[in-house]
């Protein structure tokens, strides 16, 4: 049955690539920055944040100047959120094409989400520039774990996308319980403060949350030439568990998105 679905969803790739390039187009038509929003809209969380907890309330972010440490964050961020935003309107946003024309449902919220994975290589190469211009070294051996890192922040957002887009076609209301989930959820990750600041006894608890070691690994590769800490092991079972269960639910509730749209 797995094997079916995943069959079926490989034969509508060229589906998924066209839909992924219209969500991309529809999203930069008739703008004059382009793909440049795609720096931007991290780029000014940065800012503000440096400001803030530069010259109002110091935060110690080491050897690393606070505005890479937060724009290293806010990037990964931006992608996990606007994802999952993304996602949840995915199928109320194309109810006609939803019940008029039989595919694999699935195939929005996954274009949803290439789409805004293509924002984040544009943005990514900010924090590159940004590495290099403060003159930081970076491991080699770390550099090998971005693919994981990514991965496993990609499969949390997808399972999570996934049971948001569901659930949005019976409650419509859901849409605007995830976007205040997410503003909470950005509070309760390490993005404007180091995971340091947390006490030591809190700590375990602190990465049952599993974008907090995700931001952990990007931040240890990419700015303390490090290797990921073992909390990204939790990050990756829970990313796991987020997919499959995900999945499940969405392929479950499928035979009535027609009806109820």
């Amino acid at each position: 049955m797995v094997s079916a679905r995943i069959g079926s969803l490989y034969t509508h790739r060229e589906l998924v690539l066209a839909w992924t390039t219209r969500i991309i187009r529809a999203r930069y038509k008739q703008s004059v920055l382009g793909g440049l929003w795609a720096i931007i809209q991290p780029a000014a969380a940065a800012v503000i944040a440096s400001v803030i907890f530069t010259l109002f309330i110091p935060v110690d972010t080491g050897d690393v100047p606070y505005l890479v440490f937060s724009y290293t964050a806010m990037v990964p961020w931006t992608l996990f959120s606007g994802s999952i935003t993304d996602m949840v309107d995915s199928l109320t946003s194309n109810m006609n094409l939803v019940s008029k024309i039989y595919f694999p449902r699935e195939v929005l919220p996954i274009a949803a989400l290439l789409a805004r994975l293509v924002d984040f290589g544009v943005a990514a190469s900010m924090v590159a520039l940004l590495i290099l211009f403060s003159r930081m070294s970076v491991s080699l051996l770390g550099l090998l774990f971005l693919p994981v890192i990514l991965v496993t922040q990609l499969a949390l957002a997808l399972g999570i996308g996934l049971t948001g887009a569901a659930l949005n076609v019976f409650y419509r209301d859901i849409r605007h319980l995830f976007v205040l989930g997410l503003q909470i959820w950005m509070y309760a990750t390490p993005i404007l403060y180091p995971a340091t600041a947390v006490p030591e006894q809190y700590q375990s608890l602190y990465f049952l949350n599993p974008m907090a070691g995700v931001i952990e690994a990007y931040r240890a590769v990419l700015l303390n030439n490090a290797l990921p800490n073992p909390y990204l092991l939790i990050s990756i079972a829970m990313s796991i568990v987020s997919l499959l269960v995900g999945y499940w639910f969405f392929k479950r509730a499928e035979s009535r998105f027609a009806d109820i749209i």
